[in-house]
Parts: C-alpha cells; structure tokens; sequence
C-alpha cells in the first residue's frame, strides 16, 4: 500500500536513492522510496568504489559490509601491451581504505537495500513517478497507477534521464561524446593481472581490465559501433589486439553486455524549490577513472545530512548542498574528460602519447597525485 505521505520523497531505487534513504532513516526521518523497476532488474555497470567514498558511506554503516563482500586493489597502472606507463599505488594514501574496491553494481545495491530495512525503510516497486507539484510548505509526487504522495522534499535520484528533473523544469545542458563503448564480463584462461586495474593504450584504442571478487573481469573499451550483445569472439578480439601478450589469455565465457555513449553533462543547478538533484539525475560522464557511482554517493550522503537540517528549519543546507556537489561533479567531469581524451587520441600521436607518459609516469609526483585524484582524496 502507497504511504500518503512523507517527509521525503526519493525517486530512484539505484545506489543513490538507497544510500539517501538510510541517511535520511538514520536522522529518524519518514521516507519513501519509488523505483520503477522490478526488484532484480538491474545490470551491473559501476563495480568500484573508491577510498573517499568508504569514508563517506561509514556515516551510513555500509563500509565494512562492501569492503567485505569486494575485492581489494592496491594498484592501477596505465600500460601499453606488457609495459607499465604509469604504476598507481594506493597502498601509501591518507585514508583507512588504501586502495579501490571492486564490487559489482547489484552487490553494492543489495548491502544498501538490506541497511535500510534494517533501519525499517523500503522500496515501493514497480511504481514510476508521472507527477510532480509544489507548494510554498511542500510537494506532490502522482505516481502511474494514480496515487499520490505528499512529502516536504522530493528528490529526483531517477538517473540520466531523470523524470522528476524534467517535471521541476531543471535542464541539465552537455555534449555526447562521439564514442561507442563496450562493457563486458567475462572468464578468462589465464594472463589477465588479477591484482590490479589495467588502463591499456594500444594503437586500436583503449581498453580497461579490471578483475571481480568472483574472478571474472570487466573489460570497458572505445568501439566503432559497439554491438548490443558482445559475444566471446568480440571479447577475445579486444583483448588480443589491445591488452597484455605475454600471458595469451583466452576468453572461456561472457556473463553479461552492454554498449552505451559518452554523455558529459551537468544540471545548471541541483536544487528546485523542493526539489533536489543527486546522482545521474544531476550530472553524468566518462566512465573513465570509474568516479561515476562514487560521485553519487558522496552527493547522496551529504544530501542526507542537508535535508535533516532543512527539516529542522535551516534551509539554507540544501543551498549549500547544491553549490559543494555541482563544484565537485564539474571537477570529477574535467578529469573523467582528460583520462578519456588521453585514450582517444588520433591513432598517429599514440605513440607519442605512451613514450611522454612512460618518461612522466617514473615521477613520484605523477603517480602519487593520480592516486590522490582517483581516490576521491
């Protein structure tokens, strides 16, 4: 049955929403949650989570459930064949959490889901929201089989394409990027570094390996018209031509696909009214440096504490919100954009390309801001 009220309204049932939820459960606050998916549903895109955002997620008491359930690297390296342009250490970070963990977007999903229940809270599904309306104390979501909820703050965490944002009339101006990329997971035979995430620059264009707690890997790459369904030869072929040769791996099986496009874009602004903006719903980007979730996850934390106060009288929270995460998400942007640049260069300056970062990437500095800046730090 659909509550009539609450105090928020969140709209996006994705790491975001849920990690909004339990912060906002944890302040003893009433929140609903509306996801338009069935329970199962999602696939599994994001599979990292940086040091800063465990940090982050302590305040929601997820950290150590995901560190659990994921795998821990301490390097990343920028390769080209079996030479390493640039090694990436975390062990040596100012952080409790000194380096990246792997862990696949529906785990991450799941240790959030069950925290909130835990805290009494859940997810209506599969509802869409239809409707929105404000008033001067409040606001309305309609939802598709007619109800409606009232609530005094509604959050749009409804990803890319977020409804609610379109409904509160925020734009969120950018570009596509003219990049078709492939995402697949597969099994492999051997010859894939199983202790670090691997960016490789090969003349046919980047690819990114990254190893799974359940041994499998992710391979992300820039494709001519990427196919819907990458199969095993497609993998095999990406790796043959771009990845390691010494170790000859052999693709086994594929899991799970995708394809999808590079969008760079930022909402002019995250709050409207009694409206807020977290997520995708209020920036998106290059899967490079795979800050995408960990952006968002930040923003739902401290979107948490902001509402709590603003349910408490000081309004002005949300104003701060909206100014900190828009700032941090144009600088996470400007990096995912140079990493994603820097692997698509034309294919003549390639070589160039790996021989100024194999002389830049012996410097302890190069390495160690790399780290400090894919770590959140």
């Amino acid at each position: 049955m659909t509550p009539n009220e609450a105090a928020v309204v969140v709209v996006g049932a994705g790491p975001v929403g849920l990690a909004l939820a339990v912060g906002l459960r944890l302040h003893g606050h009433d929140v609903v949650v509306v996801d338009k998916q069935a329970e199962g549903a999602n696939t599994s895109r994001a599979c990292v989570i940086h040091p800063r955002t465990l940090e982050v997620l302590e305040e929601v008491g997820v950290s150590k459930r995901l560190v659990e359930l994921g795998l821990q690297l301490q390097q990343f390296s920028i390769r080209a064949d079996d030479r390493r342009l640039v090694p990436v250490g975390f062990a040596d970070l100012p952080t409790a959490y000194p380096f990246v963990t792997m862990i696949p977007q529906p785990v991450t999903e799941q240790v959030l889901l069950e925290r909130l229940e835990e805290l009494g809270g859940s997810v209506l599904r599969p509802y869409a929201a239809t409707g929105l309306t404000q008033t001067a104390d409040g606001a309305e979501v309609t939802l598709d089989n007619g109800d409606v909820i009232k609530a005094q703050y509604v959050v749009a965490a409804d990803g890319m394409n977020s409804t609610i944002r379109e409904l509160a009339g925020l734009r969120m101006p950018g570009n596509t990027l003219e990049l078709s990329l492939s995402l697949v997971d597969v099994r492999v035979d051997g010859g894939l570094p199983t202790d670090e995430v691997g960016l490789y620059f090969a003349a046919g264009g980047m690819l990114v390996v990254a190893p799974l707690p359940d041994g499998s890997f992710r391979l992300v790459a820039e494709v001519p018209d990427a196919p819907e369904h990458p199969d095993a030869a497609f993998a095999q072929r990406l790796l043959a031509g771009r990845g390691p040769r010494k170790g000859k791996p052999q693709v086994t099986e594929v899991i799970w696909g995708s394809r999808f496009r590079i969008h760079e874009r930022v909402a002019d602004t995250y709050r409207a009214g009694r409206v807020l903006l977290a997520g995708d719903a209020a920036h998106t980007h290059s899967p490079a440096g795979g800050q995408g979730m960990n952006l968002g996850l930040r923003d739902a934390v401290m979107l948490a504490n902001a509402l709590s106060t603003a349910l408490a009288g000081e309004d002005a929270a949300l104003d701060e919100y909206a100014t900190t995460c828009r700032a941090e998400a144009i600088r996470v942007i400007a990096l995912a954009h140079r990493l994603t640049r820097l692997a698509n260069v034309p294919r003549a300056a390639r070589p160039v390309r790996n021989a100024v970062l194999g002389l830049v990437g012996r410097l302890d500095k190069t390495q160690h801001d790399v780290a400090m800046q894919l770590a959140g730090l």
